[in-house]
């Protein structure tokens, strides 16, 4: 399982690489294929130390541990949030996030989760579950800290203008509350996901399964205070 986290992160990674040509991610190319060698090799490592039990092989997982760190550690601060000022930005606390989280009615939401984190980028993140019979939605509010490490995988879908249908459902680019975002639909299984990015910043996701109608979506999505989350610091 750890090494499977390790290789999807390095996926990310490399992602954010591949989209664009920023400045930025210019300057994480190098570090992100240093990342994904480093962990291949670990991969290698491992399983070549847990084939034969030896000193040998189980100083070549430490030796691979210690070159995917070092890797990570270069990715991080060639992607290190930075605010429009160029200074670096610490994510709020998951706490002032949780603030965020609405209340809607004839819903029941489970007890807010959160945590905070500084690697591989800093991040902070909230989330909650709301209930109604087999309806649930799921809501989660990242803080990246302007990082654009964790909005790369979603570039494609938040381009304006993108938009995908077929006859199980919809996907496409939108706007909330003059917030870019993404919306998904799928009319065989009643499932769908509402992604906004706020100020750069703030990612919020909103994940209905078994919700019936894509409307549900649009009812928690108007419940978010956008001004108050955009405000925090």
């Amino acid at each position: 399982m750890r090494l499977a986290i390790v290789v999807g992160l390095v996926g990310v990674i490399a992602a954010s690489a591949a989209c664009g040509k920023s400045a930025e991610q210019k300057a994480a190319e190098q570090a992100a294929e240093n990342a994904r060698v480093a962990a291949e090799q670990m991969k290698k490592a491992a399983e070549s130390a847990a084939a034969a039990g030896t000193a040998a092989g189980a100083a070549g997982a430490a030796a691979g541990v210690d070159a995917f760190a070092k890797a990570m550690a270069g990715a991080a601060n060639a992607m290190a949030a930075k605010g429009p000022d160029g200074k670096a930005v610490e994510p709020v606390s998951f706490r002032e996030l949780q603030t965020v989280l609405p209340e809607v009615s004839g819903w029941e939401r489970e007890e807010p989760k959160g945590e905070k984190m500084t690697l591989p980028v800093p991040f902070s993140q909230t989330e909650t579950r709301y209930k109604k019979g087999v309806a649930s939605v799921e809501m989660k509010i990242v803080d990246s800290g302007f990082s654009q490490l964790l909005f790369a995988p979603y570039a494609m879908l938040l381009s304006t203008g993108y938009e995908k249908e077929s006859s199980s459902g919809y996907e496409k680019s939108a706007t909330f509350a003059g917030n870019p975002g993404f919306e998904k639909w799928d009319r065989d299984s009643k499932d769908g996901e509402i992604l906004v990015v706020v100020g750069n910043r703030f990612l919020v996701t909103i994940d209905g399964d078994d919700i019936g109608d894509s409307k549900v979506l649009q009812e928690f999505v108007s419940k978010v205070d956008f001004s108050k989350l955009a405000a925090l610091k």
